[in-house]
This record gives structure tokens, C-alpha cells and sequence, in this order.
């Protein structure tokens, strides 16, 4: 069909974009600024040899070449100068297009974030946590029951008043001095007899030497 009509089959050209644009601006600019150069250093040559010339018809003419001239670097310069902006312009709307398709990506990235996130909160059950919870405080009384229960002391109770202990204590000393004085002639130094050791059952009888036990040798 194309063949029979005359079309083109040439392939589309892509459209420009604000890189290419900017590029090729910048490029312009560059052969202007030296286009710029070359006319100022020819124009300083002119007004080097107009301030060694005298008045005159050669004077004139080549004043008027130093004119053209600059006339010439003023195009120059005001071509530059609406390209300058141009290229700043198309800067700016190219800033504003990275700025957009960074926050594109930045509002994807919280989308899939925010997928994801309810995805896997979806899979936890808040009543089993409480549950847990009250079962991990219900192991942790019961272990401090147990301590408290391993550390209790079985020989003086933590709550026995120290009056108590002091009055049992001066009850004994009077036991004591109430033996002495009924068993007046037990020899000094002669333990009482509820302090003494009671004779093992294997002895039938303590052995005796002038009134006194005598040691077992052993």
C-alpha cells in the first residue's frame, strides 16, 4: 500500500527532548563566544591604530570598519544573550521534570511500602500478643514465688521480734545461775548438765578416777 500511495517509509524521528536542546544551545553559545573573541581583539587593533592616526580620509575609513565591527560583536552579544536565557529557561523546566519523576519514584516506593507493610500486618494477631503477654507475666509471678519460696530461712523467722530473742536470751543465764546455786558444789569450770553431751549407747558406764570422768583415749 505504501508503494502504490508514495509514502515515506522512513522511520519517525524522535521527538527532541530538553537535553538535547539545552546541548545543542550550548553549543551555539560556544561558537558565538568565540566568534565574540575574535571580533573584539579585531576591534582592538582598530582603536590602537585610530589613536596613533591623524584626522583625515584614512582616519575615517577606518574608523567606520571599527564601527561595523562592532556593531557586528552587539548582534553577537545580544544573540548570546537570548540564548543564555533560553538554555536557563529550559534548565529550570528540565530541573522541574527531575524533580517530578524523583517524586513519582519516591510515591512508588511508598505504595509498594505500604502494600507490603499491610501484607505482613495482616499476619499478626493482636489477641495472640496479649495472650502471650499475659502468660510471659503469669511465668514471671510464678518463678518469683519460686524464689521467694527457695529463699525463705527455716531456722529464725524473718518477723522474730528482737525483744523476744534478748528476754529468751536472759531466761537462760537465769537457768544457769539457778543450777549453780542448787548444784553449789560443782567444781569451777564444770559444764552444767543441760549443756552436756549425753554418754553414747555403746559405753556401759563412764569410767571414773577420783570423782572425775576420765577422757577416753582416742
Amino acid at each position: 500500500m505504501n508503494r502504490l500511495f508514495g509514502t515515506s517509509s522512513k522511520p519517525t524521528a524522535p521527538k527532541p527532548t530538553l537535553t538535547t536542546a539545552i546541548s545543542s544551545l550550548d553549543t551555539r553559545l560556544s561558537s558565538i563566544d568565540v566568534k565574540l573573541a575574535s571580533l573584539t581583539a579585531e576591534l582592538s587593533g582598530y582603536q590602537s591604530k585610530l589613536a596613533k592616526m591623524r584626522d583625515g580620509p584614512g582616519k575615517t575609513a577606518l574608523k567606520q570598519k571599527a564601527l561595523k565591527v562592532l556593531r557586528q560583536r552587539k548582534q553577537y552579544e545580544a544573540q548570546r544573550d537570548q540564548i543564555q536565557s533560553q538554555v536557563w529557561n529550559m534548565e529550570q523546566a528540565q530541573t522541574m521534570q527531575d524533580n517530578l519523576k524523583n517524586t513519582m519514584v519516591t510515591i512508588d516506593a511508598l505504595k509498594t511500602t505500604n502494600k507490603q507493610l499491610k501484607k505482613e500486618y495482616g499476619k499478626v494477631d493482636i489477641d495472640k500478643i496479649e495472650r502471650l503477654q499475659d502468660e510471659m507475666a503469669d511465668l514471671l509471678d510464678v518463678g518469683n514465688e519460686i524464689q521467694e519460696s527457695l529463699a525463705r530461712s527455716y531456722e529464725v523467722p524473718e518477723d522474730v521480734d528482737e525483744d523476744e530473742l534478748d528476754a529468751e536470751l536472759e531466761a537462760l543465764g537465769q537457768e544457769v545461775e539457778l543450777e549453780r546455786e542448787m548444784y553449789g558444789g560443782m567444781e569451777a569450770g564444770a559444764v552444767p548438765s543441760f549443756m552436756q553431751d549425753e554418754v553414747p549407747e555403746f559405753v556401759d558406764e563412764e569410767p571414773k578416777v577420783g570423782g572425775k570422768v576420765k577422757e577416753v583415749a582416742g
